[in-house]
């Protein structure tokens, strides 16, 4: 067993394979870049699926002066001719544009100045190459000028900010007599932050004129990768280039270097000795599918992985989303009602699909003008991936797995608690039947905050989650009881129930079971709720409480039907 330990937030590759941390071996990816030759390549994937990781690979394999142990043992080591060809035969510029994310055009463009400036530092020794001239030296100067104010920063006019990259490469080449690499990872964050914060043409104009004068007719220039989120439209950004290569979500080469198949996933586990966790690894975190290859998220498999090492008896959560604000869904769930039907998420959320034209060549400033524009985000960002074979650019979309389809699922409860929080009186009505033990009251009421939301269909999508959607609902009604203690998915008796609630200036204490009366049959989903409230002894909390009435709901549902029945419980003594 290899027991190595999981590399969360590990984007350094030589960091990674010299402190004994699992790697998946990516390092086809060289051979394949090299054998299908583009002067520019540009891979368009969600976050965190190992874009970063694959850049720094690409940066130890090429760059002279690399230990070349790194790559004993993997892939590429087997390709004797193509690594005494090139590994460690290039210099090469990495530099990663994902901090350059300010509030305002001149903090960001201040950002940029640094990242360069620091990728140029590593070369402090074209001071005193012998092969630069006096010209030469004052051009790589202007790289690391720092401010002389205190703060510590970098700055560059803007002349020299565009012409950067080029200049540094042909530097470079003078050097070394040998042309250079660039890489640049998440090449598309300046102009996300841009358009979120309102300088969006300002950037623009920067990052084309960088690109324009670095990636086309450079004479230092080997060859390019960029990595990115989405494939921002050519006439927005990549104007002067003359076809970059281009590998996104839809094109199946190169499509199982980012995220992890099926096949590597089965040999961490089990090298981990987790192959007992193989199926919910599955269910929550695969589905992604690139060109031919289904892969998963190789952020959140990590994570869980780690998770399961130290703590076995957990269950699996949503990782990927908390790593970002999560803006791109938030605005096509704010649209319901205007432009996308209720129909259509009703369809994802069940486990179906929806067909859509998918735009691949996208622009920031114009990503939210319209909905088919939104679908096209949705799929670029990884919160839906195709289905069978693209007609055209008709795509099947489909919500890949648990944990994206919880996603949505907790966006569609927050619209949801919006709308309830609009009425007070119908909470206070709802709240008032619970508490007096009438059902049938309950049941009516339930039936009309239903009507509020999407409705889960009897599909593929599993009991359990259907179930989850159902108790998030009476979850966002309850919250706004303030003076009321509401528990959700609390350990009592012998296992955890659904909703606890304890009404203490009245000693009151109500269990809510919720089932999924698939098939519409409400009865006998009541009955397995209220045999489990008692088989389980979900009641016991509430006595240790000194709880003197107790009251135990059945609660089924079906689309945005329910019944609710309710029995006493034996209370305090």
């Amino acid at each position: 067993m290899e027991n190595l330990k999981m590399p969360i937030g590990i984007d350094d590759f030589a960091k990674l394979r010299t402190n004994g941390f699992y790697y998946i071996d990516k390092t086809g990816m060289i051979k394949d870049l090299l054998n299908n030759w583009g002067e520019v390549n540009l891979f368009t994937r969600p976050r965190r699926f190992g874009k970063s990781l694959n850049i720094s690979m690409l940066r130890y394999f090429f760059e002279i002066g690399t230990d070349q142990k790194l790559f004993d043992g993997l892939a590429i080591s087997r390709e004797t001719s193509l690594c005494e060809e090139h590994m460690g035969q290039y210099p090469v510029i990495s530099i990663s544009f994902k901090t350059a994310h300010a509030d305002r055009f001149e903090q960001a463009r201040s950002q940029l100045c640094s990242i360069i400036g620091e990728e140029a530092l590593r070369f402090r020794f074209l001071l005193d190459s012998d092969r630069l001239n006096v010209d030469d030296k004052r051009l790589y100067g202007q790289l690391i000028q720092f401010d002389n104010s205190g703060q510590e920063s970098f700055v560059m006019p803007e002349t020299v900010l565009t012409r950067s990259l080029k200049n540094l490469s042909m530097l470079l080449q003078k050097h070394y007599g040998k042309k250079t690499i660039i890489l640049i990872d998440e090449y598309d964050v300046p102009l996300a932050k841009a358009n979120e914060n309102g300088y969006y043409r300002e950037m623009i104009r920067i990052i084309r004129a960088m690109f324009d004068s670095a990636l086309k007719s450079n004479e230092g220039l080997y060859f390019a990768v960029l990595t990115g989120c989405l494939r921002v439209s050519k006439e927005s950004i990549f104007t002067g280039l003359n076809n970059p290569k281009m590998y996104t979500l839809l094109d199946a080469e190169c499509d199982e270097y980012f995220g992890f198949t099926d096949e590597e996933v089965n040999r961490m586990l089990s090298s981990h000795g987790l192959s007992g966790y193989y199926e919910v690894t599955k269910e929550w975190y695969d589905g992604y599918s690139v060109a031919h290859t289904n892969v998963y998220n190789p952020w959140d498999v990590i994570n869980w992985c780690n998770q399961l090492l130290t703590s076995p008896n957990k269950t699996p959560k949503s990782y990927w989303a908390n790593s970002s604000g999560n803006e791109e869904l938030r605005r096509f769930i704010d649209r319901l009602g205007n432009g996308v039907t209720k129909a259509q998420l009703e369809r994802l959320i069940a486990g179906q699909t929806v067909q859509k034209k998918i735009e691949e060549q996208l622009t920031y400033d114009s990503m939210y003008d319209t909905i088919e524009n939104m679908w096209s985000l949705l799929f670029a960002t990884g919160y839906l991936t195709q289905s069978g074979n693209p007609t055209g650019n008709l795509v099947r979309l489909v919500i890949p797995n648990a944990e994206v389809r919880s996603i949505f699922s907790d966006f569609i409860l927050k619209l949801f608690e919006k709308e309830v929080a609009k009425d007070g009186e119908a909470v206070d009505a709802f709240c008032r039947a619970l508490k007096n033990g009438d059902s049938a009251e309950v049941e009516q009421l339930f039936t009309k905050f239903m009507d509020k939301t999407i409705s889960i269909r009897d599909t593929a999508v599993k009991k359990e989650f259907k179930e989850s959607f159902y108790h998030g609902i009476l979850l966002g009604i309850l919250m706004y009881k303030s003076d009321w203690s509401v528990d959700s998915n609390r350990e009592s008796g012998e296992g955890y129930f659904d909703i606890a609630i304890e009404i203490e200036d009245e000693a009151i204490g109500i269990i809510l079971e919720v089932k999924y009366a698939e098939g519409e049959r409400f009865d006998e989903a009541c009955g397995e709720a209220l045999r489990q409230i008692d088989d389980r002894d979900y009641t016991a909390e509430l006595r240790n409480d000194d709880m003197q009435t107790i009251l135990k709901y059945g609660i089924a549902c079906y689309k945005k039907k329910c019944k609710v029945v309710m029995q006493m419980g034996a209370a305090s003594p």
